[in-house]
Order: C-alpha cells, then structure tokens, then sequence
C-alpha cells in the first residue's frame, strides 16, 4: 500500500529484451587485375625499361651489372612496355607480369631456380596465388612452350646466328680454327640451320605435353583462387623476328653470297641489319615457330575440351609482324617490330656493357671473343630477335582484342598489313 499522501503508482510492466543483429558488413569487392605469365615474349624482354623484380628470399633485384650472374631475378627481364602493361584493357585495375624471360613449363608450379639456367624467382603459381589474396583476377595471359626441357628459344637463335658468322669469317681450309671458344679448341657447325637442328617432331611433341600440363595448373588454380570465378585466359603463341626472305640488298655483298666460302662482308652487313643468319635457315625458321604455333593451339584445343566452362582464347600472332621483321626491308633495324642480334665486347675481362652495332674491322679472333661474351653472360645478348617496345604495343593491340572476344572456345588470329601497318584480330 502507498505510503499515506503519497499519489498510487502503476507497477512497472516487465520489457520483453529485444536483441538487434549487428549489421552484417558486404562483401568488399577486389579491385580487378590482368596477370601475365610464361616466358621472354610475355615478360617484355626487348621493350627495355625493366622493372625491379623480388627474388625468392623476397628482395627486389634492380640491376645487378652486366657481369652478375645470368640468375639473378632481374634478368627476368619484365618490362614497364610489356604487352600486358600496354593493352587496352577496360575495367582492369592492376596488372601484375610475373612471367620470365626464359621461363619453361617447370617454372609454373616449381621455383625457377630448382632447375639448370634457371632464374632465383618463385613459381609462378605462388605468385598467382599471391595476386589473388588482394585482386579479383579477370585476365591471364600466357605465352609457354618455346623454352622446355628439349629446346629453347634462345639457344636455337645462337645457333642460328652463330652457324653464319662462322661460316663466313672461316673458310673450309680453316675449319680447324673453331669460333665460339678458339683456346678449348672447340668448333661450332657452319652449315644454315635444318628443321630438325631447331626441334624435332618428337621434341615439339615432348614440348607440347610439357607446356599442356602447366597450364592445367594454371586453369585449376585459377578456379580455386579467383574471387568471382570469372576469368579470361589467353594462350598466346608467337611471330617470327626474321622474314620469309630478307629483301634483296641483303642477299650479296662483295659479290659474295652466304653459299659462297668466307663472306665476311655479308655478315657485317646483316650483322648491322639485325639479322646474320643464312638465308637457307629463314624457311626452317618458320617451320619452327609454326610447331609452336601448333603447340599453343593444341594446349588450347585439349584444355577447351577438359574445361568448357573456362573462357579459353587462342591468340595467334604469328603474322603480327608483317612487312616489320628484322631485314624484310632495306633499311632494317630501322621500323622493325623486334630487336636485332647484338654482342657485346669485353674490357678488363668484364662486359664493356655497349653493344657492338658494327663489326666492321673485326677478324676471326675478335669475333670469337665477342661471340664468347654472349656465352659466358648471356643477359649480353638475351634481348636479341625478341620485340621490341613497339612490338610489344603491336601484342598489345592483339591481347585487346582476344579479351574483348572473350567467351568459350575462341581462336582470335591477330594480322599486320605490310602495306599500312594496320592490325587487324579476327
């Protein structure tokens, strides 16, 4: 009972408690990424301006000297030019090229390192997964298979080159003179380069299979990792540095042929060019980077199959470079798509770091030494017949256009017109 003169209170109503859910926070969208991965004509080796690469150990390597050794992650050679920088890519946030000149199919899903002549960089895979954590991946470029356990890119263009220069600077009475390492007294072959000499039917087979079960990994992992699972992957193959044949100054000099016996004067001169390589090898030459045009395809043709869901573009590019090869004109190197053959000479027994634009003056012996260079600090001349920065603009145009077509089993052939240097992807 209230208390006398104190007014009646209502007794209070016991509150059911209500519980209000904190709000649940969306899902914060990634920003997007393109990725490029493989080899040398996906790293933008030849475009110049490289970019600091991080090693294993997780430290960027800058550019150690032209006298460290060739496996130093900065002779990865990624370039601020690549085509994957250079693309028109709408939407794309970020591009990340953790591809690597040399790279072979081991390197995908293996440090690049664990290999002979390998680079000290992570598997490329780690890297992706890495992409992932912060991006939502939407492209990937690939370009696999000219480097494998059997042959590689590099080591068939020396041979080339080098067969040339050997041919014309010592005659047949003076094959005991060898040209690559006169001390040792080894000898290197002069005859042009066959078909089989740059990769037989069974090593582009044995490459194919290599390269196939790489980018399984790639499509496998990306299916894991990619934040939306909506994602493009280019399986780009790769164009020629040299012409069908070289025009016609290149075809003589001194009234000297390269079926002649001793033509230096011709090496000079395609030396200067960019291209010193025996006519006789140009035709082999394509028939080479056709069976990597064939590789690609049918490790597109085989992934397509076993993976219809994935958007799957074949870029071919072999024709990119119409009427712009090395030596297709007059006045090559000059408006030429890729970077011609260039040595360097040493100085105190290191790299001079100049490349040699000219061999004029040079005798046998000087060419051995210079050819030497190139064998024992290959980043000397790892850039040659490779694209050059505008190139690299011309794969650009063509990777736009394979993204743009996007979408299931899709071939996209992307073509220069000599005429107008006009590109067209259909």
């Amino acid at each position: 009972m209230p208390a006398p003169g104190a007014s009646a209170r209502t007794a209070p109503v016991e509150q059911e408690s209500v519980r209000i859910a904190a709000p649940v926070a969306a899902p914060v969208a990634l920003p997007t990424a393109a990725v490029a991965m493989g080899d040398s004509f996906i790293s933008g080796e030849g475009a110049g301006a490289y970019q600091p690469v991080v090693d294993v150990n997780g430290v960027a390597q800058g550019f150690p000297g032209w006298s460290a050794s060739n496996s130093n992650a900065f002779f990865c050679h990624r370039s601020a030019n690549a085509s994957i920088q250079q693309a028109n890519l709408p939407g794309i946030s970020a591009r990340f090229n953790l591809a690597c000149s040399g790279g072979q199919p081991h390197d995908i899903a293996n440090d690049s390192i664990d290999r002979a002549s390998g680079r000290t960089v992570q598997a490329q895979l780690d890297q992706l997964v890495a992409v992932s954590q912060t991006h939502d991946i939407d492209v990937v470029l690939i370009g696999l298979g000219s480097n494998n356990s059997s042959f590689t890119f590099g080591s068939v263009a020396a041979d080339c080159a080098g067969r040339f220069v050997a041919d014309g600077y010592i005659g047949w009475w003076e094959f005991w003179v060898p040209i690559i390492n006169w001390i040792t007294g080894s000898s290197s072959p002069q005859d042009p380069c066959s078909a089989d000499d740059l990769a037989t039917p069974a090593q582009m087979s044995a490459a194919q299979a290599e390269t196939l079960a790489a980018v399984r990994q790639v499509v496998q992992t990306l299916e894991q990792v990619d934040a939306d699972g909506e994602h493009t992957i280019v399986l780009q193959d790769y164009t020629n540095p040299l012409p069908f044949d070289f025009d016609s100054r290149f075809h003589t000099e001194s009234r000297r042929s390269d079926t002649r016996d001793k033509f230096r004067d011709l090496v000079r001169e395609r030396y200067a060019a960019g291209c010193p390589a025996h006519r006789a090898s140009l035709g082999p030459a394509h028939q080479f980077s056709q069976g990597l045009g064939n590789l690609v395809q049918g490790v597109h043709t085989s992934l397509s199959a076993e993976f219809p869901a994935t958007n799957l573009v074949y870029l071919n590019v072999q024709r990119a470079f119409d009427g712009a090869r090395l030596c297709e004109r007059s006045n090559s190197p000059t408006g030429v798509l890729a970077t011609p053959v260039r040595l360097m000479d040493t100085s105190g027994g290191v790299p001079t770091g100049v490349h040699l634009t000219s061999l004029n003056g040079t005798d046998k012996l000087d060419i051995a030494r210079i050819q030497g260079v190139c064998t024992e600090w290959f980043q000397t001349c790892q850039e040659s017949w490779h694209p050059n920065a505008a190139g690299h603009g011309v794969l650009a145009q063509c990777l736009a256009a394979a993204v743009a077509a996007g979408g299931g089993d899709t071939r996209v052939d992307c073509v220069r017109n000599p005429s107008t240097g006009a590109i067209t992807a259909t």
